[in-house]
């Protein structure tokens, strides 16, 4: 039974966080990239800002975690959000949701030039090679005829900075004793500030928008990126990180999946020979050396229930 509710938690957060391409797409048809960024980030800030206020939290106190934040908010928020509006006006949402998928190469590779991954075995090197492989191949360079190829480096840009921005959290915002939800709503907060300076280039045309594209940009902001954020929060929370994991191998088969039924996208067989060759080069990387299942197997001896601070 237990392991029948972690299924249906990864799935629920595997479709709306991969349902977010779909909704940034259809925003487009009415906003500028600026102000599909924009949004996104000022809903989900309130939304969080709600829960955390409404649950007795408050946001954090001091000018260095607040300094912290900032950064955090820039490189895993505000510079992706905004790469992902751009690209997505060149490139469906499928092959976004696929590029986005290479995050876990890219925080690999940061691993190895900082030095905090020490022995890069064969098999995680080999994945390296294999997922941006499957990013060439998705490029299609030798295609003379192919477009977006800028919006496909966007999205590229954005998966190397949410990589960029995961590394810092976990080095300087995580286990501070800080709820989640209050660090979650402050980023946001932050993310929402450092957005606005780019309204006056080309943010502040007139907005004319049909019903279909005011709920796809609600459900974008508060939903797949105020929900989704906190959500993944409370899985890692109830069902640890490893397994939390799992949602990103299911991203790209999901946004590839409503790109095609709801937005009619193509996806021809170079796009899902991309798409498997990159999941399997991610699947490779996060293959566990020895010494990390020797430390696994004793940290669940010693402490066989644990879970994050509440939220």
């Amino acid at each position: 039974m237990g392991k029948s509710r972690a299924a249906v938690r990864i799935g629920v957060l595997a479709l709306l966080w991969g349902s977010t391409f779909l909704w940034i797409e259809v925003g487009l048809e009415a906003l500028a990239p600026v102000q599909v960024t924009f949004s996104r980030c000022a809903l989900g800030a309130v939304t969080l800002l709600a829960v955390c206020l409404g649950s007795g939290r408050r946001l954090p106190r001091g000018w260095s975690i607040w300094g912290r934040v900032v950064v955090a908010a820039f490189f895993c928020n505000a510079l992706p959000f905004a790469m992902f509006s751009i690209g997505q006006r060149s490139i469906d949402s499928g092959v976004a949701g696929v590029l986005n998928a290479t995050t876990p190469l890219w925080s690999l590779l940061i691993g190895v030039v900082v030095g905090s991954e020490r022995a890069l075995r064969p098999a995680r090197l080999g994945g390296l090679l294999l997922g941006f492989a499957g990013v060439v191949l998705i490029f299609a360079p030798w295609q003379a005829t192919q477009s977006g190829g800028w919006g496909a480096l966007a999205i590229v840009v954005a998966a190397a900075s949410y990589a960029v921005g995961f590394t810092f959290m976990s080095h300087c915002l995580v286990g501070k004793e800080i709820p989640t939800i209050s660090l979650s709503a402050a980023q946001l907060i932050a993310a929402t500030a450092l957005t606005a300076p780019t309204l006056p280039v080309g943010g502040l045309t007139p907005i004319e928008m049909a019903p279909r594209q005011l709920i796809a940009v609600v459900i974008l902001g508060v939903v797949a990126t105020g929900v989704t954020f906190h959500l993944t929060y409370r899985n890692i929370a109830a069902e640890g990180a490893t397994n939390t994991a799992a949602v990103g191998y299911l991203l790209p088969v999901v946004s590839v999946a409503l790109g095609v039924v709801a937005l009619h996208e193509d996806f021809s067989l170079r796009i899902a020979l991309g798409m498997t060759v990159v999941l399997a080069g991610v699947g490779l990387t996060r293959l566990p050396t020895r010494a990390e299942t020797r430390e696994r197997v004793k940290t669940a001896d010693d402490h066989p229930t644990h879970s994050l601070p509440r939220q």
